[in-house]
């Protein structure tokens, strides 16, 4: 009886502790997906923003820079590099372990940018390097393929020198944030596409001029799916 006893106590002990874990896992989730507002600041700031900030001390260093024409990407080879627009970037190169996720692997090169010798590019710049786990949204190009390519349509991507309001006002941001909070990722800096690099890196806050555009996405209402059998 005590044996038994036993056994269901340790099992009721390993219980607890594997839901105390993965609640500290969720949690700690939770918090890399979502940036909190700081209570303690005198003006509370948008967490859509904090990104751009993070990054503030490259701004200067941004503007003079000088730029390296022969190695410049473009809005075509951006565009390129994704499956649709809007999607992840996929990886244009080898990747030494399949199983690895990222983190250091990728940020070693991604977190600061810099010129791959071995790519004749520079590094892209990563607007979230807090999100470790890269390859659950990055993938490696696989261009020999036996699979067919669908008919579904691809959405438009957006064009350099249309997004403006008014003529001679600050164009609207034709892309939603999330995940994209740091500006100075793609639009500063010698990786930034030569289309849509920022003159003024040094100002930071861009969303006082920029605003997002709310047309990108369109309701289309609650969604009721057309069963013939029914």
């Amino acid at each position: 009886m005590r044996k038994r006893l036993g056994i269901i106590s340790l099992f009721v002990i390993l219980f607890i502790a594997f839901i105390a874990i993965w609640n500290y896992s969720y949690q700690t989730g939770r918090e890399e997906a979502y940036i909190p507002i700081e209570n303690n600041r005198p003006i509370p700031i948008i967490p859509s923003e904090t990104g751009v900030f993070k990054r503030s001390g490259y701004a200067l260093e941004y503007a003079n820079m000088p730029i390296d024409k022969n190695h410049e990407r473009s809005l075509k080879t951006y565009y390129n590099n994704r499956a649709y627009h809007g999607a992840p970037p996929s990886i244009p190169h080898e990747v030494k372990k399949d199983r690895n996720m990222g983190e250091n692997s990728c940020l070693k090169c991604h977190e600061n940018g810099g010129y791959a010798e071995k790519l004749k590019a520079y590094a892209p710049v990563t607007p979230h390097p807090e999100m470790v786990n890269c390859r659950q949204c990055h993938v490696p190009q696989k261009t020999n393929s036996l699979f067919i390519g669908t008919n579904f349509p691809k959405l438009t991507a957006p064009k350099a020198g249309v997004n403006n309001a008014l003529k001679g006002s600050p164009p609207v941001i034709p892309h939603q944030i999330q995940m994209r909070e740091n500006c100075l990722s793609c639009h500063a800096g010698p990786s930034a596409p030569k289309e849509i690099r920022v003159s003024h890196p040094e100002r930071i806050n861009c969303r006082q001029c920029h605003v997002i555009n709310n047309k990108e996405i369109k309701d289309i209402g609650t969604f009721i799916r057309n069963n013939k059998y029914d």
